[in-house]
């Protein structure tokens, strides 16, 4: 494939996950109260919103904890501070590129241009630090489930929730004993650190249901904030918008529950992750001045 074809079936790529952004948002925009959801979002309370930032950005702190693990694993040594930049400059290129993987393939040029290590074992160790994320969103997820509204109209289902929960971490287990055994020595602190990571985004995410004063059906919202992270894992939007708001629209309307509710909070989180992963662009600015 040449250079020049490579380019256009990636221009390709992004204008259709363009596409798909601007549809998924213009049908859960055209489908609810926009005046109330303006409201909600405009007295949500500062206070709340401040604490939700910060449990969010501890959250992406112990994430870059545990990508640094899986790094070290595979002989490549940086320190806490150069990865942590890093990550957040990845995050940035995430949310804005298409695919959500943007971030992911910067952090591989990086390491593999400035350091002495092949791309495949970087790649690796990219991609185990998403599947472990990913584990545990699974995990938290199926708990999450049992005392939701799910159960109440699925009673029949809620052995499979547990089932789900309880194999989750043997079956990555096996997965890493089978085909990613120089990650072995630090499974159980990264799988303690991947709970760690997805529970403190859903103290976030309850921090900002707090900011906009919905206190009721709170486990449903955020058994829906976890399955509609898994949807923005899917790269068929731009860092996920879209994706997250078509399914707590869905999931909400399903269960009988306020979409407006959900939407804001699938916005203001969305705002969040934006603003934070600022930080890696500051930190990269900063880092070309000195130079």
């Amino acid at each position: 494939m040449t250079k020049a074809r490579h380019l256009n079936k990636k221009l390709f790529k992004a204008l259709i996950q363009a596409a798909m952004t601007v549809a998924a948002l213009a049908i859960v925009m055209g489908k609810i109260d926009l005046d109330r959801l303006k409201t909600i979002v405009s007295h949500a309370s500062p206070w709340y919103l401040l604490a939700s930032i910060l449990f969010f950005n501890i959250s992406k702190i112990i994430n870059a904890i545990r990508l640094n693990r899986f790094f070290r694993s595979i002989g490549l040594q940086l320190s806490q501070w150069y990865n942590l930049k890093l990550y957040y400059l990845g995050m940035f290129y995430n949310l804005f590129l298409p695919g959500g993987v943007g971030g992911d393939g910067y952090k591989i040029f990086i390491l593999k241009k400035n350091h002495d290590i092949t791309v495949i074992n970087v790649f690796n160790a990219v991609f185990w630090d998403r599947v472990s994320g990913i584990f545990a969103l699974v995990f938290l997820s199926a708990l999450l489930l049992v005392p939701s509204r799910f159960t109440t109209i699925y009673p029949e289902q809620v052995h499979w929730f547990w089932a789900i929960a309880i194999a989750a971490y043997p079956l990555s287990l096996l997965l890493t004993r089978l085909f990613y055994r120089q990650f072995m020595p630090v499974f159980l602190v990264t799988a303690v650190e991947s709970i760690l990571v997805q529970a403190t985004q859903l103290v976030s995410a309850w921090l900002i249901l707090m900011a906009i004063s919905a206190t009721t059906n709170q486990i449903d919202y955020l058994a829906i904030f976890l399955i509609s992270s898994v949807a923005t894992i899917l790269p068929l939007t731009i860092g996920g918008a879209g994706a997250r708001e078509v399914t707590f629209f869905y999931a909400l309307s399903h269960l009988g529950l306020d979409t407006n509710t959900g939407i804001a909070l699938s916005l203001i989180f969305f705002v969040i992750s934006a603003v934070s992963s600022l930080v890696g662009v500051l930190a990269r600015m900063r880092h070309e001045n000195a130079e």
